[in-house]
């Protein structure tokens, strides 16, 4: 079964397309097939993909608004192995006609409906609040993983976010769950960073990803040569990170998959 996961954090600057990105490579590295959706209007993940979003015809804008199918909007990454459904500015415009139109949370879950088959990973990059476009994401998605930095309103965000989830949950996508925490950013030698990673283990126990993301030069890097972490530099602690986070997640579906049988 495909995996649809919405990677979301209201916050800003938490590292979540630099984690949509870097994992699309990842799994993709292990073979697995992988669609990286991006639904930030700054178009971030499209370009941290080596895909220029300034000479796009037709975006995920256009698939939201039923303009087009999202089979015909997929680009290749160059080199990356996984495809993309790339954005750019132009889906602000979706984000305000889809407010009064009808069906609007179910756009995005009916466009990758057919694409399915196609993919192990679909992996959609929210924008960095609670929109139409968040909505659409969460409705499609299977499951959430919340990147986050173990700093002072981490916290605070994170349940704001855990109940706009359980409120799509009770609306429009029962399926819907919480996939996973990922550390992001992180400092081990920050007193702050070490209390609030406790308080998240805590909380939500095996639901933290016991891989954690380093503050990385060549992770902060790769975005403006328009490559994945992998491919800017594969030894780099930033991109090991991430492949040991891919290998993390297709163990955890493994053992879930043995359990259900």
């Amino acid at each position: 079964m495909t995996r649809i996961l919405a990677v979301a954090n209201q916050k800003g600057g938490v590292g979540k397309t630099t984690t949509a990105v870097n994992l699309a490579a990842s799994l993709a590295a292990t073979r697995r097939r992988v669609l990286l959706v991006d639904l930030d209007p700054q178009g971030n993940a499209t370009m941290g993909s080596g895909i220029d979003k300034n000479d796009l015809e037709i975006t995920s804008c256009e698939v939201l608004l039923g303009d087009a199918g999202a089979r015909e909007v997929l680009i290749p990454a160059p080199d990356a192995g996984f495809d993309v459904l790339p954005a750019n500015a132009d889906l602000t415009t979706a984000e305000v006609r889809l407010i009064s139109e009808f069906g609007r949370e179910t756009r995005l879950r009916n466009a990758l409906t057919p694409l399915l088959p196609d993919y192990d990973y679909i992996l959609i990059d929210c924008p960095p609040s609670i929109n139409m476009l968040t909505v659409n994401a969460l409705t499609a998605a299977t499951g959430v993983l919340i990147p986050m930095q173990c700093e002072y309103y981490a916290l605070e965000g994170l349940s704001a976010l855990m109940s706009t989830v359980e409120q799509i949950r009770g609306a429009v996508n029962p399926e819907l769950r919480l996939e996973g925490l990922l550390r992001t950013m992180f400092d081990p030698r920050n007193n702050l960073a070490n209390e609030v990673s406790g308080q998240l283990i805590m909380h939500f126990g095996d639901k933290v990803y016991r891989t954690v993301i380093p503050r990385n030069v060549r992770l902060a890097e790769a975005p403006s040569f328009g490559m994945p972490a992998l491919f800017h530099d594969k030894y780099s602690r930033g991109a090991l990170s991430y492949l040991a986070l891919a290998g993390e997640m297709i163990r955890r579906e493994e053992a879930e998959s043995q359990v259900s049988v």
